[in-house]
């Protein structure tokens, strides 16, 4: 099934569900009264549509038309339909409470149409998941995965695919954990003879051989395999790869849509580090997993375009006042852009009032500001020290490319370097960056590549606690920093 056939039946489905539950709740209610209430078609139609729109739109909101609920539990979608549910009915009855009327009738008919567009809709989608389920039980609609390691961790994975083919997975071949052209396992060998062992070890573990034509290379290969086999699912099935190893395989897909997944090891389980996942009784641990929530993610998005939109509106005079600042005290251009590296290592143009003399790189190249950098102006500094410089950025906010809080976007220059001596440093291209962060509310500007590190703890600490509530408390602590000018120096 497609993706847009999918949806459209999905869609459908909730709009019948929630004019057949009105119908339904009239009914009720004139059965109840004992009232013979006719309702003309006209009438029932608008709020049938108005009510029809209004539940695909939260829905939608809330991510119930996600694609990947087809490759999760039918329960824990069922669950989360009725929290929905349960959420705007609770809205629908504090619209229409009457203090004067506290138990009214319509109570009772808001509880009835709630129960008939759970069990509709939800019986709908049931029927969708099983159809789409049987597809890939057919081979249709499958998403190619590749498995990295060619030990029995691998085996087990594959095989678990194999026999479950309504997950949705076709393993299109395996990447050895290092360059040899020798298999690699997690027990040691038994005997000069790797062919011999593997069979050894096949038979006592019940688990399929790897033929030589399922081995698609190294690792090291990743991004071309993907590239060549259409892959959106790679998973990590090699304990001898290091972390590192990993994180560089990762770091050299960016800009690939993929997910990845790993075997988590005993540090990952007992630190209660790894958010686990099973592929039938095979641990996997999803690489980078978002801790937002789809609509968490949407009102963070929602939040930036009305806070940008507002600020730039409403401080307009106070920006006029900078730039003019700027201009009057060398007459050069007052914004200062720059090629940045963002999401998912797409670059993109930032924009910042200019801070510096013109030209403050030419001869030396790209450089990180210094405390009492000498090239930064009068204005500069007083502009940096407030963090004024920084407002031009919201028209990034406004295009998307960047968000009001995330980590500090840095150059392509900065980035490659970075990534060779911090192995992590590429966990921050997995989110959206940001005019703020938790790292500036902590720590004044780079300076240096201990200043990075100790910033990356930061970063990475936001990244694994990313919430609304975390959202706004940089925010207010970043107000502070602006009207106490405890920006940089």
């Amino acid at each position: 099934m497609r993706r847009w056939q999918e949806l459209t039946l999905l869609i459908l489905i909730d709009a019948v569900a929630s004019a057949a539950a009105l119908y339904v709740a009239l009914w009720f209610r004139r059965t109840a009264t004992l009232e013979a209430i006719v309702f003309p078609p006209l009438a029932y139609i608008l709020p049938a549509l108005i009510l029809a729109i209004g539940w695909i739109g939260l829905f939608a909101y809330v991510g119930l038309y996600e694609s990947n609920w087809s490759r999760k539990s039918r329960f824990d979608e069922l669950v989360w339909l009725i929290k929905i549910v349960v959420f705007g009915g609770v809205v629908l009855f504090l619209i229409t409470f009457n203090p004067e009327r506290p138990f009214a009738l319509t109570r009772i008919v808001i509880l009835s149409y709630g129960v008939t567009l759970i069990a509709l809709s939800g019986f709908g989608r049931l029927i969708v998941r099983g159809v789409q389920r049987r597809l890939f039980e057919l081979g249709h609609g499958r998403r190619n995965a590749i498995v990295v390691g060619t030990g029995n961790s691998a085996r087990r994975l594959r095989d678990s695919m194999h026999r479950n083919p309504r997950l949705g997975y076709n393993v299109v071949g395996f990447l050895r954990a290092d360059d040899s052209n020798i298999d690699t396992d997690e027990t040691p060998r038994i005997h000069n003879d790797d062919s011999r062992n593997d069979e050894i070890r096949s038979s006592e573990s019940g688990l399929s051989p790897i033929t030589s034509t399922e081995i698609l290379g190294s690792f090291r290969d990743l991004p071309d395999r993907i590239a060549e086999y259409g892959v959106t699912e790679v998973m990590f099935a090699e304990p001898r790869l290091s972390h590192d190893d990993v994180l560089d395989a990762v770091g050299r897909c960016n800009g690939m849509h993929l997910s990845f997944s790993t075997m988590p090891d005993l540090y990952d389980v007992v630190t209660g580090r790894s958010n686990l996942g099973q592929l039938y009784g095979t641990p996997l641990m999803p690489l980078f997993p978002s801790t937002m929530v789809i609509w968490q993610r949407r009102t963070k998005r929602l939040i930036d375009v009305i806070a940008s939109s507002v600020t730039m509106i409403a401080g307009a005079p106070i920006w006029i006042g900078v730039a003019a600042a700027i201009w009057l005290q060398d007459r050069h251009p007052v914004v200062y852009s720059q090629e940045r590296v963002g999401f998912e290592g797409h670059q993109f143009r930032l924009h910042k009032f200019r801070s510096m003399i013109p030209d403050a790189e030419k001869h030396s190249g790209p450089v990180w500001a210094q405390e009492n950098d000498p090239r930064i102006t009068p204005v500069g500094r007083f502009i940096r020290k407030t963090r004024l410089d920084e407002i031009p950025q919201l028209w990034n906010v406004l295009r998307g490319e960047m968000s009001l809080v995330g980590p500090r976007p840095e150059r392509q220059y900065f980035v490659e370097r970075l990534a060779k001596e911090i192995p992590l440093y590429r966990r921050r291209l997995h989110v959206k960056p940001g005019i703020t962060g938790w790292a500036q509310t902590k720590l004044a500007y780079d300076a240096s590549i201990d200043d990075v590190r100790e910033k990356l703890k930061y970063d990475l600490y936001y990244i694994e606690n990313m919430s609304l509530r975390f959202d706004l408390l940089i925010l207010a602590r970043t107000a502070w920093v602006v009207v106490a000018g405890k920006g940089a120096k």
